[in-house]
């Protein structure tokens, strides 16, 4: 069994889709309404939505592929911080974003998380950011323990829109190499 990464082509917006909706509600606290969830999945994770993506030169999108079906995914995203209390603790001029990174239940312990996670800050610091942050939900306990293993600390907090709800995040960065 093998694991590799390639970088999201333009062909994949139906893919991505399908990996996000299979995956998002796993980042969301217990309780999570299934309308709020599928109203973010088709406001921000959409085939159209991925269209957008793949084509924004400031995202970086990846697939992790085991024995070359595609398990997961993650999404950088460089430029200008838009939320204030990110904003507050990130500086936007010498950090990239990590955005998504899902892998699909079945993957969870398989390696194919680590496999994505390594290749995805290769990526970042690929382009010339010294750190990476991300927004993960303050009750993700499994991602909060994984985001941690690989080096992010919480350095604030923030308020994340899934749907019609507000969940509370842990904002957290760690150097690139």
């Amino acid at each position: 069994m093998s694991i590799t990464t390639r970088r999201a082509e333009d062909a994949d917006p139906e893919l991505l889709h399908d990996l996000a909706a299979r995956t998002f509600g796993l980042a969301c606290p217990p309780g999570t309404l299934q309308p709020d969830i599928d109203a973010f999945i088709a406001a921000n994770l959409s085939v159209a939505s991925f269209r957008g993506y793949l084509a924004d030169p400031v995202r970086i999108l990846l697939l992790v592929l085991r024995d070359e079906v595609p398990v997961g995914y993650s999404m950088l995203v460089g430029g200008p911080i838009k939320d204030p209390d990110v904003s507050a603790v990130i500086d936007e001029r010498v950090s990239i974003e990590l955005s998504k990174c899902y892998v699909t239940p079945e993957q969870h312990g398989s390696g194919a998380a680590a496999t994505l996670m390594t290749d995805t800050l290769a990526a970042a610091a690929g382009t010339g950011a010294e750190f990476c942050w991300l927004g993960v939900n303050q009750q993700n306990v499994r991602a909060a323990k994984f985001y941690a293993k690989h080096g992010f600390e919480i350095v604030g907090t923030k308020r994340f829109l899934v749907g019609a709800e507000w969940h509370n995040d842990h904002i957290r960065r760690r150097p690139l190499p």
